[in-house]
């Protein structure tokens, strides 16, 4: 199939682009680090934390605002929890040394998920990223350090993965959202020159793209998954994926593959809309398994 034709992701092409094997001890099933949240979302963590785990991600842990830490140790108990340094509401700059510190020894690191303010995500990964050694996927309002450095990333990014959404790639490509909306693919395809990462980006059709042009459609999904919250379980499914070992373009489409199929079932257990993220989360290992005999 040529470079610009997208390929078609359907169970067939997964099934010939297996996954890491799973078997072995929590140690060899990959080690991630989330490093998000806010005073006023603690939720984002949570949600991207827990959709790692139930993709197999063997050791998980979450650095996020000392005001929240204790709530998120309690919601998921099996996962560390470090509470870090605020700025006002959010994860202040100078707590970088520290993420650093505790991104030692891991496999990947997640980077921007419940961060509320563009200018705070900023500076936390202006001084973040260049103290990391693994690759990162960067979500949600992490994206704002991409918007000021389309490279900043550098050498982690061929390892890495971005997913952003239409109005966060617009906004790093300095584009017009309705005309990136438009084209998302050739969108995608821009911010992977820009940044030197897998970009994954879509919502009614997703496509994953990686350096040197290879790319995925993927055309599952279901309306009720274009929810608060969605786009948090869908990178913790990336970067837990991440972790266990996989590629970046594999932890990318068969993360998104695996979180349409969630959205599918739920469609037809509850209803086209109406269903929560979190509904989402328990739903991913079944779809996974499903995929993986």
């Amino acid at each position: 199939m040529a470079e610009d034709t997208p390929t078609v992701v359907t169970p067939v092409v997964l099934r010939d682009w297996r996954l890491p094997d799973p078997s072995g001890s929590k140690d060899s099933k990959g080690r991630l680090l989330v490093v998000g949240g806010c005073a006023g979302n603690p939720g984002a963590v949570l949600l991207a934390a827990e959709a790692a785990l139930r993709v197999g991600a063997g050791k998980v842990q979450v650095a996020t605002v000392e005001s929240t830490a204790g709530r998120l140790a309690v919601a998921v108990p099996e996962a560390f929890v470090l509470g870090l340094a605020q700025d006002g509401d959010e994860i202040a700059a100078s707590a970088a040394a520290r993420i650093a510190e505790q991104a030692s020894g891991v496999d990947a690191v997640l980077l921007g998920p419940g961060i509320g303010d563009p200018g705070a995500a900023l500076a936390l990964l202006e001084a973040l990223v260049p103290q990391l050694e693994v690759p990162v996927v960067v979500d949600a309002v992490g994206t704002a350090f991409l918007t000021e450095h389309a490279d900043g990333l550098g050498t982690l990014a061929s390892g890495s993965v971005v997913t952003p959404n239409t109005e966060e790639l617009a906004l790093v490509l300095g584009a017009d959202e309705e005309e990136v909306g438009a084209d998302v693919l050739g969108s995608c395809r821009r911010m992977v020159e820009a940044t030197g990462a897998t970009v994954l980006a879509g919502s009614a059709v997703t496509f994953a793209v990686e350096p040197g042009g290879a790319c995925w459609r993927l055309e599952q999904g279901a309306p009720g998954a274009a929810a608060s919250g969605s786009g948090d379980v869908k990178a913790g499914a990336v970067a837990g994926l991440l972790a266990r070992g996989a590629g970046p373009a594999q932890a990318a489409v068969w993360a998104a593959y695996v979180h349409a199929g969630a959205g599918e079932r739920l469609t037809s257990e509850v209803g086209r809309v109406g269903f929560l993220a979190r509904d989402l989360v328990s739903r991913l290992p079944r779809i996974l398994d499903e995929l993986e005999v």
